[in-house]
């Protein structure tokens, strides 16, 4: 089985020779008449995969809690920015409101929200979704879209999308990674001929056997440079949460999510959502050396009980039916929970100010969520 995309791959290295990796992740997800983002509804049961918003309301409801500490943080500014680049299907950004406006009225009064979003069909589904909170909603195509101010932001798995390169080790060194045709005109990864500066492998190259990957992600880090400098220039802080890996290291980790299930990366490009796991150690020192603030990094499970979401869960499960109650708690193990199909451990959240706040969960003691009644 072949895809309208992978043909149009294949003819354009019949005539112009192997792609790298990073081409090849661009075009599965943008190509104008068949990438992934352009032709696919993707989230929920009927797509490929779920995100935490979409999972329990306890997800948003969480970086509310933790955006509202950042405000005021920040000394409440009385007029600011409250942005979500990659925001779905809106979902977060409505539970987050519904946070602000319960804990914060005059943030709620005090913020401008800004979606960065470039697909019209989402913009259509955000905009239902946040009716109420639409008079205070812009649109945006990039980032840079945002009014000058002080930003608050949140980004959930944002990353993983943005296309890296891989580079491979062969007998003459590492090589980028290619995907060309093999002798059954099937596409397939190759070593190509450019090398690698040795200074961006994330250790001793001679230690790694034939066929180690190695990923670097320059557009990623590209973004969190520019994410950086607006939060220098306006003040405010940031928070990225996707799933990948604390520390940087070698490994593949491309992969292919079609219909909830993982497919090889080259099986069905345009109709499967291609992602890697996102470098964290490589987002914190890029935003050190842009001379921000790293509240921290930690574990996606760490971060949401340490703003108390078994004791929301608790009280929003309290008075339920018995099933209601439990699919509660099913739902927090999956977003906080270790192992196989839970998230707490897979997922890592990073963030970032442009001044020394101290931000919970990334300070010592805990916090006090108690006064989030239940819905």
């Amino acid at each position: 089985m072949t895809t309208p995309l992978a043909e149009k791959i294949k003819t354009f290295i019949r005539v112009n020779g192997p792609i790298s990796v990073t081409d090849y992740f661009a075009l599965c997800l943008a190509d104008p008449e068949h990438g992934y983002y352009k032709t696919r509804e993707p989230f929920g049961a009927a797509g490929d995969f779920t995100t935490a918003p979409e999972i329990s309301q306890l997800f948003g409801e969480m970086i509310g809690i933790f955006l509202v500490q950042a405000w005021k943080a920040h000394g409440a500014p009385s007029e600011f920015h409250l942005a979500e680049i990659g925001p779905g299907r809106g979902t977060m950004m409505a539970d987050i409101v519904r946070v602000v406006k319960k804990l914060a009225p005059e943030m709620y009064e005090a913020a401008q929200i800004h979606l960065v979003e470039t697909s019209e069909r989402l913009r259509k589904v955000q905009a239902q979704t946040l009716v109420a909170d639409k008079w205070k909603i812009t649109w945006h195509d990039g980032f840079d879209g945002i009014p000058p101010g002080p930003l608050l932001l949140a980004a959930n798995e944002l990353f993983d999308a943005i296309p890296i390169r891989q580079f491979v080790k062969t007998p003459t060194g590492f090589r980028e990674r290619m995907v060309g045709l093999d002798a059954d005109d099937n596409l397939t990864f190759a070593a190509g001929m450019a090398g690698v500066d040795p200074a961006l492998l994330p250790g001793p190259p001679g230690l790694q056997p034939m066929g180690a990957i190695a990923e670097f992600a320059p557009a990623r880090l590209a973004v969190m440079q520019a994410l950086c400098q607006r939060l220098l220039e306006d003040g405010g802080s940031a928070l990225i949460i996707d799933y990948g890996h604390v520390a940087s290291g070698y490994g593949d980790t491309l992969q292919a999510i079609r219909a909830h299930q993982f497919d090889p990366p080259l099986a069905h490009p345009g109709e499967a959502d291609l992602t890697s796991h996102v470098d964290f150690e490589a987002l914190a020192k890029t935003a050190h050396l842009s001379g921000l603030h790293v509240n921290g990094v930690m574990h996606q499970g760490d971060f949401l009980a340490g703003l108390g979401i078994y004791e929301r869960a608790e009280a929003l499960a309290r008075g339920k039916e018995a099933l209601a109650a439990e699919d509660i708690a099913t739902a927090v193990d999956r977003l906080a929970g270790a192992g196989a199909g839970k998230m707490g451990e897979l997922f890592k959240v990073l963030a970032v100010s442009s001044s020394h706040v101290e931000l919970e969960p990334f300070i010592v003691h805990r916090p006090h969520s108690g006064d989030l009644a239940a819905d």
